[in-house]
């Protein structure tokens, strides 16, 4: 599958968010294979993950986020949302899952109602492993300091305005992954 493609027939018009994506994606997707690497007994799929984890933010070109080059119309927060609905537009199933499931440490259905959250009332928790995995990695990372790599307790803090919940399961896959 040629990554690059699907990318920038999305962000044509956008190079500076593009080049925003790609440093994120893949700082998130070398992380996600380093935990892969060093977990062998959860039989991830690296190849999938390889893939997943630089398109799990594609989204984010609809979304208006002016900080970081996103002139799109769409609250951030449904990024990975939009980001499903293009790469279902590819075929992509696995890989929307994986868009729609990664947004703070998953939000199930009852912190999307009682937070009031402009998302479908559903539940966008990441099931699989390779989901939780990219959802894991993708927290030590923002698109503001592309730079800077998030400690734990960084990471943790940036979850809370999610609620404690998500910040449970992100110490849960703590103990997992690390």
């Amino acid at each position: 599958m040629d990554i690059l493609k699907i990318i920038d027939k999305y962000y044509k018009e956008n190079v500076a968010l593009r080049d925003i994506l790609l440093i994120h994606s893949r700082a998130v997707t070398k992380r996600a294979l380093i935990i892969a690497e060093h977990h062998p007994e959860l039989n991830l799929d690296k190849d999938f993950i390889s893939e997943a984890a630089m398109l799990h933010d594609i989204g984010i070109v609809c979304c208006n986020a002016p900080a970081i080059h996103c002139f799109g119309t769409e609250p951030y927060i449904r990024h990975g949302l939009a980001g499903a609905e293009m790469l279902r537009r590819e075929g992509l199933e696995r890989h929307a899952r994986v868009c729609e499931r990664h947004t703070g440490a998953g939000l199930p259905l009852d912190e999307i109602i009682d937070q009031n959250l402009p998302l479908p009332h559903r539940d966008f928790q990441p099931e699989t492993l390779e989901e939780q995995v990219i959802c894991y990695a993708d927290k030590f990372y923002s698109k503001t300091r592309l730079e800077h790599e998030k400690t734990l307790e960084e990471a943790e803090r940036s979850l809370m305005k999610f609620g404690m919940a998500g910040v449970e399961r992100f110490r849960h896959w703590a103990e997992l992954f690390e």
